[in-house]
């Protein structure tokens, strides 16, 4: 049965839009903690336009959890995580005009420097994940490099503009799952997920893990986070095999 890492980064930009200390990430992951989630996600974006720093810290010393750290390749990201030690880090491409992160991280361009990431990760006895599209030779790459699991990208089903589009975008995520299987790679999904479409990707066999946030957040301001958490761990536990 597929378990609920909550992204809890938007509680840090509602915090951010007053350059405030409330809304508290912290409060918020004990919430989710409480609710049952599996895992608690930030992404420390390089413009820490959200997640700063002392967040990750706190998070790192508080969450009982999983503590799942989306994060760049890049050096300055890559030593924060080599100090902190989460559970798990997750390396996606990062632009920094983009809203949320656009595509998944090109593992097949660049596998010298993630197998490098992958290895100085596996040191501090880090969890590696890699943030992909559901394609052969990225998922080859994740493996080939070291990779722990893929996360595989959501975005493109969550984006289907009819019933037949979405139904091609499990068909792809559900041949990704089998190459990834193949390649003794753990499986985890998101990007984009919502209440109204999670039963598409949670009715998928094998998915292990999805990183949920936005849905999530937005539900929290009518009925908070603890109850947000609650309904898409509900949901999950409802669709998953």
């Amino acid at each position: 049965m597929a378990l609920l890492n909550v992204n809890i980064d938007h509680i840090a930009t509602i915090r951010q839009a007053r350059l405030t200390d409330e809304p508290d990430p912290v409060w918020a992951a004990t919430e989710c903690e409480l609710a049952g989630a599996n895992g608690i996600t930030v992404h420390l974006r390089q413009d820490r336009r959200h997640i700063c720093d002392r967040d990750v810290y706190l998070l790192n010393e508080t969450v009982s959890c999983k503590f799942n750290l989306e994060m760049s390749m890049t050096e300055s990201i890559v030593k924060i995580a080599e100090e902190i030690r989460p559970d798990q880090v997750t390396l996606v491409p990062e632009n920094r005009q983009e809203l949320t992160t656009e595509g998944g991280l090109n593992c097949a361009a660049n596998k010298t420097r993630l197998a490098e990431v992958v290895k100085r990760m596996h040191k501090k006895g880090i969890l590696v994940s890699a943030f992909i599209i559901p394609d052969k030779e990225q998922i080859d790459a994740s493996a080939e490099t070291g990779c722990d699991a893929i996360e595989l990208h959501t975005g493109m089903y969550a984006n289907a503009k009819s019933q037949k589009q979405a139904e091609k975008r499990v068909e792809e995520l559900i041949t990704g799952r089998d190459r990834a299987i193949e390649q003794n790679l753990v499986v985890h999904a998101g990007h984009g997920l919502t209440y109204r479409n999670i039963a598409g990707v949670a009715s998928i066999s094998d998915m292990c893990e999805f990183n949920i946030g936005h849905s999530i957040i937005s539900r929290s301001v009518f009925v908070g986070i603890r109850q947000a958490a609650a309904e898409m761990i509900k949901l999950i536990d409802k669709f998953s095999k």
